[in-house]
Order: structure tokens, then sequence, then C-alpha cells
């Protein structure tokens, strides 16, 4: 009887851990690009740590200076997101994704270098920053356009769920190797780990086999191409709608991000272990929001699930802000971190989803740097707006700012008709005219699915 109790709760167990036949990890090429982005999101979280604390902690930046670190990062956005997308619309996506993680690899590498040589400076990390934001412009649309190639489109919620969810698994365990690896080595050199692990990416995305066909013709005009994209996000008011309320998100976010660490250490006197360690609420939020969030937004619809996602991290921003510098502040910083993780998945598999979904093969590219530029220009005024806060009028001014801020935004985007109104994923026009040189005679679309 004991025997056949134990093969049963053994059975159950196999059953739980088995697949479905129709999960997308049972495809090989989604499960290598899978596998690469939660190593390269392993990295991630080790930088994501390891440079803010190496700026407030070892070379004692000033509010103000953690608002630049944060705007330097944000720039190339603003200044390459338009041209970048209409270039990307006319190369292959893989290879920019993977020299770009090389490229990011190396960027993450020189600080260690510079810090053993006795450079290191704040201008050092600027300009570190100025890098990785211009590897994140291009590979990372590069990035989101491979997975459309790899996944039909009726998938891409599950699809950019599953992403999350390996990005989650990093985050509960990212934080706590960035702690360890930041008490044992400092801040500095254990960016050297992110390096290494975005190289295994790198090599991890070499592997994989996409369908892209490229005919190159006479039709392509560069500022022609450039304008189709900005009209193609103007006509619709759907990503209008999207690029409004995800980019007034970015702006509370940016201006919450640059004082959270300056918070936990000066503020609550958070050790750089105990923050990595906080971190690991952040993980969490992601990994049960990544479980749960396609079952969430299919429940709710994309539009509502989006603006949920926006109130929640507001609620977070708004309690740390408010809530005494003492084992309180310890636990409202947790929760914070876990309302983020929380909303910001909510926030971005409807987003990207929604804006992949009304968009043409062709036209992909343009609309997702257009796109990706119209959100991130309020995250530059947002994070020097918190920086001036932080510094001028105390760290809570800025918690408050964003939290405040942020709660209004969501009410705001709930009034907005088509975002409340958007209860599934919408079917591109594939006959839009004036696509751009992909459109010409003679030319294929370079962004067909692979099958």
């Amino acid at each position: 009887m004991q025997q056949t109790m134990l093969n049963s709760w053994f059975e159950r167990i196999r059953r739980g851990l088995t697949l479905p036949a129709t999960d997308l990890l049972r495809d090989a090429v989604y499960r290598r690009l899978w596998s690469s982005i939660l190593i390269s999101s392993l990295g991630g979280q080790v930088t994501m740590l390891a440079l803010p604390l190496t700026a407030a902690v070892l070379l004692n930046a000033s509010p103000t200076q953690m608002g630049l670190l944060t705007t330097m990062e944000i720039l190339p956005f603003v200044l390459f997101s338009l041209p970048s997308g209409v270039w990307l619309d006319r190369v292959r996506k893989l290879p920019v994704y993977v020299w770009g993680e090389t490229l990011l690899a190396v960027a993450v590498a020189t600080v260690p270098l510079a810090a053993v040589m006795g450079w290191l400076t704040m201008t050092w990390l600027y300009v570190v920053g100025f890098v990785l934001g211009t590897v994140y412009t291009t590979a990372g649309s590069a990035a989101q356009i491979v997975l459309t190639q790899v996944v039909s489109r009726d998938r891409l919620v599950e699809a950019h769920a599953k992403n999350a969810l390996a990005s989650s698994g990093a985050e509960v365990a990212g934080p706590g190797l960035a702690g360890m690896l930041i008490k044992l080595m400092g801040a500095p050199m254990a960016l050297a780990v992110d390096a290494v692990l975005v190289l295994i990416s790198a090599l991890i995305l070499r592997g994989i086999k996409v369908d892209e066909v490229l005919h190159k013709g006479d039709g392509a005009d560069f500022w022609r191409d450039l304008k189709a994209g900005l009209r193609f996000v103007r006509e619709r008011a759907l990503l209008i709608g999207l690029a409004c309320a995800v980019g007034g998100w970015q702006l509370f976010n940016n201006a919450a991000q640059v004082v959270q660490i300056l918070f936990a250490t000066r503020t609550l006197g958070l050790s750089a272990q105990q923050v990595g360690l906080s971190y690991v609420a952040l993980g969490a939020g992601t990994v049960l929001t990544s479980i749960m969030g396609h079952r969430i937004s299919r429940r709710l619809g994309p539009g509502p699930c989006l603006v949920l996602g926006i109130s929640v991290t507001g609620l977070g921003w708004l309690l740390l802000a408010l809530v005494p510098s003492n084992t309180y502040g310890i636990a409202a910083f947790a929760f914070m971190l876990f309302a983020f993780g929380v909303g910001a998945v909510l926030i971005f598999i409807n987003f990207l989803s929604l804006r992949q979904a009304v968009t043409p093969a062709p036209m992909l590219g343009r609309m997702t740097s257009t796109m990706r530029w119209l959100i991130l220009i309020p995250a530059g005024p947002g994070a020097l707006a918190g920086g001036w806060l932080g510094e001028h009028m105390g760290l809570r001014s800025a918690l408050l700012f964003a939290g405040v801020g942020t709660l209004a935004l969501s009410l705001i985007a709930w009034r907005h008709p088509v975002l409340r109104g958007v209860r599934e994923l919408p079917t591109p026009d594939e006959d839009e005219p004036a696509l751009g040189a992909e459109a010409a005679p003679g030319l294929s679309p370079d962004l067909m699915p692979s099958k």
C-alpha cells in the first residue's frame, strides 16, 4: 500500500514536470532562444545592481549624478531609435542581436578593468552607460523581432510570458548571486561575471536558425521609409494610446529608479549584500506574474491588464515613500520590488504583444524602434527629475512623485476607451499601403515568421 502511494506520488510529480505537447519550449529553436534569454538575464541582474552600486558606494555619486548615469543609458534611444528601425527593416536581425550581445559583454568588462588600473570615474561609467544604451537600442529591437520569426503571432503573449519567466528565474537567483559576488569581489569586479554570461548567451544565439529572406532593390529610400514608420504609428489609435501610457510610466519609473539604491543604502542603511537579497523579492514578483500573466491577460484582456500593471508599480513606490526608515521601511523596500516585478511583467507582456500583433511583418522594425523612441523620450527627463528631487528635496520626494504620478496615470489610462476596450490581440492589415522599400515591386517581406 505504501509503495503504491509512493509510486502514485512520483507519477504526479513526473506529469507535473512534463511539458504539454503544445508547449513552446518543445520547439528546439524557441528553446535555444529562451535559454539565451535566461543566461543573459542572469548576467543582467549582476549589472543592474553592480553598476549603480559602483557609482553610489565606490564613487560616492550624488543623486544628480545617478540621474545623469541613467540618462546616458536612455539617450541612445532618443538619438538612434528611428534610424535604427529603418536599418533593421533592411538587414538580418539575428546577426545584429548576436553582435549586440558581444559588444555588451565588452563594454561591461571595461568597468572592472578600469577599476584595477585606477581609471574608473563617473565619466567612465557615463560612457559605458551610453554604449549599453546604444546596444539596447539596436540589438534590443532586433531581439524583439527575432521572436516574431521564431513564434507565430497568435502565441506572442505566451512567448513573452515565457521570456518573462526566463528573466524572472534570473531575477530570483541573480540578486543573491550579485550580492555574493559584490561582497567577495567588489561591485566593479562582479561585472566581469556578467561579461562572461553575456558572451555565453551570444554563443547560444549563433546556433539559432531562422528563415529570413532579404531582397534588395532600387525602391529603398531612407527618409521615406522613416516617415512611413512614423506615419504607421501615428495613424493607429491603439499604438498612440500604448505609447502615451507606457511613456508616462517610464517617466515615473526612471524618477524612482535613480533614487532606489541610494534610498536603500543611505536612508535604510542596507549593505550591498542586503540590497542584493532584497532584490529577490523582485524576482519572486516577476516569476509569479510570468506564470500567471498569460491567464490574467486572457481573462481581463491585454489592455486592462496593462493598466493594472501600471497601478501596481505606483502602489509600491507610494508605500515606500511614506513608510518610516526602520524595519517597516526595509519590508516596504522589498514589497516595492515585488510590486514592481508584478506590475512590470503585466505591462510589458501585453505592451509588446499588442504592438507586434497589430503590425504587418515588413513594418516591424520601424514600428518597434518608433515605439521604443516614443516611450523612452520621457525617461530621460524622468531620471533627471528624480535626481533633482532626491538631491534638493530628499530621496522620499522622488519616490512620492513616482508613486502619485503613476497612480494618476493608471486612472487616465483606464479612461482611455481604446486601451480599456482591448480584450484580445488584434490582427495586422497586411495590405497596408506605403510600407516603404519592402513593399516595392519585386521585394519580399523580410520578417515572415519561420515555420
